[in-house]
């Protein structure tokens, strides 16, 4: 009998150290991070694409079963997806996943916010009360978010934390070196002043010291008209730059309009894992945003 109870608690034992976590990432970034601190413990689930707006995705109920299902729910937060997370979650009926729970992780709750706003007016436009949200776009930042999503997934799942520990040093270790790398790539892009489409650059112009001059949108997440466009051009007369960048997921023609008239370059940036054929994960998101934005100094 004692052999038989003995049998059983090396079965349960085993089957709960290798139980798989069913997470639901917003954003591909957090797949691709979740993928290397998890490993074979996880199965991942990603809500969006690299050509999709983050901050407009329909609450489809194809997401809202994947919600229902899942162990951990791996977001940017700071209000990025405000318009379809809240309704998933809610429709999903799964209380383990919900704001403020265990199974829900906000990554923009490890970092620094930038552009927090001192006053809140929707005729501001698109405006985050945290702060910006594109907090991807800072190697950086990786870290600090590595750190916290590896100790939830141990609270989550301590049966394999040991696991989850060697999966952190091992991509700590890895983005340490490749931090410097693309430090040291970057060097050039120092001073460099340059336009953008959206604002949704702060972490990445922090990160390199690349200066905004100016924004393509009159307001955030409103379109430009051609008047405006022409005072950009206007301002450009008085501050030159050397691009203009946008997101992979954005319409080209109004940087391409600008780049035209202005003589610059029109940089298109992958701007999360899957954005470009080279950014087929974390390290290769990097390694391709660095290579384009130094031809755009050419």
């Amino acid at each position: 009998m004692k052999k038989i109870v003995a049998v059983l608690v090396l079965l349960f034992t085993h089957t709960t150290a290798h139980a798989e976590i069913n997470i639901f990432a917003c954003e591909p970034e957090w797949a691709a991070l979740t993928q290397l601190l998890a490993g074979k413990q996880a199965t991942i689930y990603t809500a969006t694409g690299a050509l999709q707006d983050p901050h407009r995705v329909e609450a489809r109920p194809s997401l809202i079963a994947k919600a229902r299902r899942a162990n951990l729910v791996v977001c940017t937060g700071a209000e990025l997806e405000v318009a379809w997370l809240p309704v998933i979650l809610r429709e999903s009926g799964n209380s383990a996943v919900q704001f403020g729970s265990a199974g829900y992780f906000s990554a923009a709750q490890s970092v620094k916010m930038l552009d927090v706003p001192t006053h809140l007016d929707r005729a501001n436009g698109d405006v985050h009360a945290g702060g910006n949200p594109h907090i991807q776009t800072d190697a950086r930042n990786f870290l600090p978010i590595a750190d916290a999503l590896s100790k939830r997934l141990v609270q989550l799942d301590p049966a394999n934390s040991a696991y989850y520990q060697q999966q952190l040093a091992t991509f700590n270790q890895q983005w340490h070196a490749a931090l410097v790398k693309w430090e040291k790539q970057a060097a050039p892009l120092q001073g460099v002043s340059i336009l953008v489409q959206h604002d949704g650059f702060p972490y990445l112009n922090q990160w390199l010291g690349m200066k905004q001059i100016a924004s393509l949108e009159p307001k955030p997440g409103m379109e430009p008209s051609a008047s405006y466009l022409k005072s950009v051009l206007t301002t450009l007369q008085q501050h030159p730059v050397k691009m203009v960048i946008r997101a992979a997921y954005q319409d080209a023609r109004p940087s391409e309009w600008i780049a035209e008239r202005a003589h610059i370059h029109a940089v298109s940036l992958p701007y999360t894992v899957g954005g470009s054929d080279q950014a087929v994960d974390l390290f290769g998101l990097f390694d391709d945003t660095i290579a384009r934005l130094l031809a755009g100094l050419k």
